[in-house]
């Protein structure tokens, strides 16, 4: 077999391993039961829970990811290594064990202290962004940096010459020339964190109409043997991601 051949085997093999399995739940799909989903009063509270929560984990983790990663991407100084490493910890663990380093955190005296001052974060919808914030930030800061080296360095030295101070720089030449790397980073990881089950599970638990995410939605309707509800929901969350990703393409197209 060819070189050629070998490799567009490869990618197709891709397409037919995620698309087979997408295709696969299909023999259960039924038309009145997605109806039914998707007029349910529960499962329009899952949709939106996730998108309000998966939203406000983006957000989030854009704030930090901004600065830090181009701080990873520009400058050398102590401990730049480690904390590069420590952006993959929340791929490394699984996310069921991620919940659990957050829930024994909070079981710690310094946890207990900011629940009962602050916020409280154990089976609550600030539990949800929590943890979706945990799991994405890595990878967003990670898809920033990448954006933040694309940028040649040359350019914002000459903006610096002609008297302009970092902050302006940064915002008149790194953030607009970067812009297609962080509007890709911030839909693939509000994607990531729709999709998010593990830690939120484990954070937040599964309380309907208060807790229950899509993902955890699934999980419950699987839990009873309900196959038919459980595509349902699976088909919708598939429906909101692939549009999230079909949306990025065509925003990077058009700002090419």
């Amino acid at each position: 077999m060819s070189f050629r051949r070998t490799t567009i085997f490869s990618a197709l093999f891709v397409l037919l391993l995620y698309g087979g399995l997408i295709l696969s739940i299909l023999y259960f799909f039924d038309g009145k039961t997605l109806w039914e989903s998707l007029s349910s009063a529960r499962t329009l509270f899952s949709i939106r829970l996730s998108l309000i929560a998966a939203t406000f984990a983006t957000l989030l983790a854009l704030l930090i990811a901004l600065p830090a990663g181009y701080a990873l991407s520009r400058f050398h100084f102590r401990g730049r290594q480690i904390i590069d490493t420590f952006l993959e910890f929340p791929m490394i663990v699984s996310p069921a064990a991620l919940g659990a380093v957050i829930l024994i955190f909070f079981n710690n005296p310094l946890g207990d202290w900011i629940q009962e001052h602050f916020i409280t974060f154990i089976f609550s919808f600030a539990g949800i962004v929590l943890a979706q914030f945990v799991t994405i930030t890595g990878v967003t800061v990670r898809f920033v940096k990448s954006a933040f080296d694309e940028v040649p360095h040359e350019l914002e030295t000459t903006a610096r010459t002609l008297g302009a101070s970092p902050w302006h720089s940064f915002l008149t030449v790194s953030l607009p020339l970067a812009r297609r790397g962080i509007i890709a980073a911030t839909i693939l990881s509000w994607a990531k964190a729709l999709g998010e089950f593990g830690a939120t599970i484990t954070v937040a638990g599964t309380m309907a109409m208060r807790t229950e995410t899509l993902p955890i939605a699934i999980y419950m309707h699987l839990e009873t043997a309900d196959i038919k509800g459980t595509v349902a929901l699976i088909l919708i969350l598939v429906a909101i991601g692939l549009s999230a990703l079909f949306a990025t393409r065509w925003l990077l197209e058009r700002s090419h």
